[in-house]
C-alpha cells in the first residue's frame, strides 16, 4: 500500500504462483523478497527507497541464510532491519516472512 511518500509492503510468504514452497530458508527468504520488490516497483517504488525491514523465521539457525538474502537486495541501502524468531507461521513450511517499510522522495 502506499500512503503518500510512504510505501508498505506486508509480510510476504514464500510461495510461488503455484503454490509450491521451497524448504530452503535462504531460497524462502529470495522468494520473499522478489515478492516485495515487485510490489514495491508496483506502488512507483524500489529497493533503494526501503528504510526498515522485519524477518520473521522459525529457526534461528537459517539467520545466515536469511541475512545473506537480505544482504544481496539491501547491501548498498542498509535499511535499518529486525530479524525476529517466532513459533510458528501460517503455513508449516514457511522459515520465514519478510516486511518491508519505503519512503519515496
Amino acid at each position: 500500500m502506499r500512503a503518500g511518500d510512504r510505501v508498505f509492503v506486508s509480510g510476504t510468504a514464500p510461495i510461488w504462483p503455484d503454490g509450491s514452497c521451497p524448504s530452503d530458508a535462504g531460497e524462502q527468504a529470495t522468494r520473499c523478497l522478489e515478492i516485495i520488490v515487485a510490489a514495491l516497483d508496483d506502488l512507483g517504488a524500489s529497493a533503494r527507497d526501503v528504510v526498515r525491514t522485519r524477518m520473521f523465521l522459525t529457526d534461528a539457525a537459517d539467520a545466515e541464510a536469511v541475512g545473506r538474502a537480505h544482504g544481496a537486495v539491501f547491501g548498498d541501502v542498509k535499511p535499518a532491519s529486525t530479524m525476529v524468531v517466532v513459533s510458528a507461521l501460517l503455513d508449516s513450511r514457511w522459515k520465514v516472512e519478510i516486511e518491508a517499510e519505503g519512503i519515496v522522495s
